[in-house]
């Protein structure tokens, strides 16, 4: 059997899509597309054929001229969909100015097809717009993600809540896989600094967040930045620590006292990218055996974490009675850690779950 993966603006190693290639790849062929701003050739390494397509983000320029960059980007990738052999597409994203187009080009030509709900789409797409333009983007996204789904054969999720939502939004009935974004190994560190650690790559709101630590510095916490430099936190005292490989950033995520994972993406509390997400951050936190502290309204997040007594679930909002909670997990924090390492083997990415994905997208 053959695979077309398509990443679409992805780079080669992101986590989640070439999670994906490599396990395909042991059973199948795999056809790799993915993004690159740089000259790169397609090659081919064992059963996978990479296939660069160049596009270069965040040019200035010409909003028509940017617009006929991107059609020309994705037309690459529908010719692709379009003429390449395989079986099976795998789509990670929709093709942005074709968004349809791809589905029903796959779908004429008799493929089976997988669409990775990596994002709320409606939501997420285009999330900047405001007011009716916000509105009006929504209600057209919507359609065209219900036209998506209806075209695919199985849809995989990232949270169980998110695929509840949009199939009960959508009157959609098709086969799906719950599949989060799963950490790579287990990490753990005996030695604990008082620190709390915030740890990604996107930079997100965190106004109330911002109140809450200067109280915990109060109390002798210090706060570690993992990959970004946030800059609502520059009036506070805080480390940071760049970009770093993936163990790297493990084992100092490891020696953590917890991890903050409380944001707000886009100025709305109700804004279901958020809500329903379970992002790499959370698992690599609970895998790297350290507690999570995070926002009562990202529903996905906090069933687990209750669930599994893992963390601590807050209220951005009320900073005295955030920092409470917190400083009373701190005061019970050995049963913290005992629950997330008996628990810590859920949030890994393993045989069992590679099987489960592989059965479900060849069978």
């Amino acid at each position: 059997m053959k695979i077309l993966v398509i990443g679409y603006m992805h780079p080669k190693n992101d986590k989640r899509v070439f999670r994906t290639v490599r396990a395909l790849s042991e059973r199948c062929e795999v056809i790799y597309q993915y993004w690159t701003d740089k000259d790169e050739k397609e090659y081919v390494d064992g059963n996978v054929r990479y296939m660069p397509v160049k596009y270069t983000k965040n040019t200035k320029g010409n909003y028509i001229v940017e617009y006929m960059r991107r059609i020309k980007f994705d037309r690459l990738i529908l010719d692709m969909i379009e003429n390449f052999e395989y079986d099976v597409v795998y789509f990670h994203h929709f093709l942005a100015s074709l968004p349809v187009k791809a589905f029903e080009v796959a779908k004429r030509r008799g493929k089976m097809i997988v669409y990775d709900v990596h994002e709320y789409h409606p939501e997420n797409f285009l999330n900047a717009l405001k007011g009716v333009l916000k509105y009006l983007k929504e209600k057209v996204v919507l359609n065209i993600f219900k036209k998506q789904l209806t075209l695919s054969d199985k849809v995989i999720f990232v949270s169980k809540e998110m695929q509840e939502d949009v199939y009960k939004r959508l009157s959609i009935d098709k086969p799906y896989l719950v599949f989060p974004n799963y950490a790579d190994d287990v990490f753990f560190s005996e030695k604990r600094e008082k620190e709390i650690c915030i740890v990604g790559k996107v930079s997100r709101g965190m106004e109330h967040e911002k109140g809450i630590l200067k109280k915990l510095i109060e109390h002798g916490f210090r706060v570690k930045l993992i990959g970004m430099d946030l800059g609502v936190l520059s009036d506070i005292p805080h480390e940071y620590k760049a970009f770093m490989p993936y163990e790297e950033m493990m084992k100092e995520l490891s020696k953590c006292t917890f991890s903050l994972i409380s944001y707000n993406t886009i100025g709305y509390e109700n804004y279901k990218n958020d809500i329903f997400a379970l992002p790499n951050k959370y698992y690599d936190s609970l895998a790297a055996g350290v507690p999570v502290i995070v926002k009562n309204t990202f529903v996905s997040m906090v069933k687990e974490v209750e669930k599994y007594g893992i963390g601590v679930v807050i209220d951005p909002k009320d900073v005295n009675g955030s920092v409470k909670k917190i400083l009373d997990a701190y005061e019970n924090y050995q049963a913290l850690i005992n629950n997330v390492k008996k628990y810590q083997h859920m949030f890994v990415f393993d045989e069992a779950k590679k099987d489960e994905l592989l059965s479900f997208i060849l069978s």
